[in-house]
């Protein structure tokens, strides 16, 4: 590798990390509580608690759910009705002021399948605010995608960063610690060092982080492309005025999948179906199959299985980062070595920045000691 060529890779490194540092800082930040946020909620008291369900009374019906539903929220309309895997005695309504209304005017509820009394609200406390931060910063699909480039710059100045260490670390042992130089040099192993060890779990996450960032770009694409010839041969009927029996639609949707539980139920009109279909997305049982999503398409006036597909090879990838992006798959240990992650990506960030900020104050005292140069 000619000098030339390390100095432009040194430029990209240096500058991609630097345009993306104050945002990586944020994300970084607000990722780690985040990757807590089931115990957090838990330990604040914003996780509803189910109530157990007693054999002699068995089980509330899904229309007894959603007429509570609506009971609990007069004046709103059902978009979504949510079964949560690790909550399986709750099952969270989505309410809304229309069926189309937008996703952050949503209210979620959950309700207890024990005797359809509300469980509490979902979704609330610091944790949304942390959550609203690191997804988007309060600006909607325009904070998304920016900071999905930002992840775009993260990932850009992982892989020059990796470029750049066999030239600047040939001559050493992996790991050396050159502690009887200068400071500034100490921070440099320390941060080439923790940046190669940490290597694939920053790819990881900052890969999964960017596919994040595209989700409602990738869902109108789905609706735009696969969905719409689901449902082209109803294609532009109204919205029923009498819906099927949602009993009869939940039945029906495992029928047509099964070994396969339902995960969330789609009202029409909703972005996740026609106007005059239910969409039931079904799951599968297994930590990876469950994340892996397979949507059943039943009409909304009979509740009979009109389609169903395989989700395309993106709408897969999505739902599968969304978990690993916060370590959500192995439960405790994987949270807290994500967790033990995540601060080494922030000590690297900060020692980068420290780096530059070192580099530039050099500057003015290496052009005060060129003899002959006027200050």
């Amino acid at each position: 590798m000619t000098a030339g060529t390390v100095r432009i890779i040194r430029l990209v490194h240096q500058w991609s990390s630097l345009i993306s540092t104050v945002f990586l800082l944020l994300l970084c930040l607000t990722g780690l509580p985040l990757i807590f946020h089931h115990e957090i909620d838990e330990w604040l008291g914003y996780a509803p608690q189910a109530k157990p369900v007693l054999e002699r009374g068995g089980k509330a019906t899904v229309n007894e759910i959603a007429r509570a539903a609506l009971a609990h929220a007069p004046g709103k309309v059902l978009q979504y009705l949510a079964w949560d895997r690790d909550a399986p005695g709750l099952v969270i309504a989505y309410t809304n002021h229309a069926v189309d209304g937008p996703p952050d005017d949503a209210v979620l509820t959950a309700f207890n399948i024990a005797d359809t009394s509300a469980a509490g609200p979902v979704g609330t406390g610091p944790m949304l605010i942390l959550l609203k931060l690191h997804t988007d910063m309060y600006v909607g699909l325009a904070g998304k995608l920016y900071l999905g480039g930002m992840g775009l710059l993260f990932l850009i100045a992982i892989v020059s960063g990796v470029v750049l260490y066999w030239p600047f670390t040939r001559r050493l042992d992996f790991g050396s610690l050159r502690r009887n130089a200068s400071r500034r040099v100490l921070w440099l192993d320390w941060h080439n060092l923790i940046g190669i060890t940490t290597l694939v779990w920053a790819i990881v996450v900052g890969g999964t982080g960017v596919i994040n960032s595209w989700a409602e770009l990738m869902l109108m694409r789905w609706q735009a492309t696969e969905l719409a010839g689901m449902v082209a041969p109803y294609a532009g009927m109204p919205r029923p005025s009498q819906l099927a029996s949602l009993d009869q639609v939940v039945t029906n949707a495992r029928a047509a999948a099964p070994a396969m539980e339902i995960a969330f139920l789609a009202f029409p009109g909703t972005p996740f179906t026609s106007s005059h279909h239910f969409a039931a997305f079904m799951r599968g049982d297994q930590p990876l199959t469950s994340r892996l999503l397979k949507p059943v398409l039943l009409d909304g006036v009979t509740g009979e299985v009109t389609g169903a597909a395989e989700l395309p090879i993106y709408l897969k990838a999505l739902f599968v980062s969304q978990p690993l992006h916060f370590g959500d798959y192995a439960g405790l240990p994987l949270k807290i070595i994500w967790a033990v992650l995540d601060l080494f990506t922030i000590v690297v960030i900060g020692s980068g920045l420290y780096l530059w900020i070192a580099r530039t104050r050099r500057r003015p005292q290496r052009a005060a000691m060129v003899p002959g140069r006027r200050a």
